[in-house]
């Protein structure tokens, strides 16, 4: 079983701990974010610290800072999602374009919220968009 180490830090934080694990060679696992229960956000990146991971975490932070320019698509990809998802800034980090989810979506569905519609529900709201 791999060991898991977790480490509260700053905003401020973010951007050193990327630069000096990237110094070290180490890669970055995954970016994660969720609220929690009293409504603030979580957001922890993991890195794969041989033999375990070691997630240095923010808490209550809407904007952070972006670390893809040091860690290219393996951070890009989930703070974009992070940004879709959850509505969280990153410094820097080109959202100009959605990754998988509608433009509308938040103002349609309700903001943070993804409904899973029936695939013929789907098939038929693109049937119905294609003939406009």
């Amino acid at each position: 079983m791999q060991e898991y180490r977790e480490t509260q830090i700053t905003r401020e934080e973010i951007v050193p701990t990327a630069l000096r694990m990237k110094h070290d060679g180490v890669f970055l696992a995954m970016i994660h974010g969720y609220i929690r229960a009293d409504g603030q956000v979580r957001v922890s990146y993991e890195y794969a610290v041989d033999p375990a991971i070691e997630a240095y975490y923010v808490v209550g932070e809407t904007s952070l800072p972006s670390i893809s320019d040091i860690y290219d698509t393996s951070a890009s990809w989930p703070e974009r999602e992070l940004h879709e998802l959850l509505g969280l800034e990153f410094e820097g980090l080109d959202t100009s374009k959605r990754l998988f989810l509608p433009e509308d979506m938040l103002e349609t569905e309700g903001k943070g919220q993804i409904l899973v519609k029936p695939l013929s529900e789907l098939r038929e709201t693109r049937e119905n968009m294609e003939k406009e």
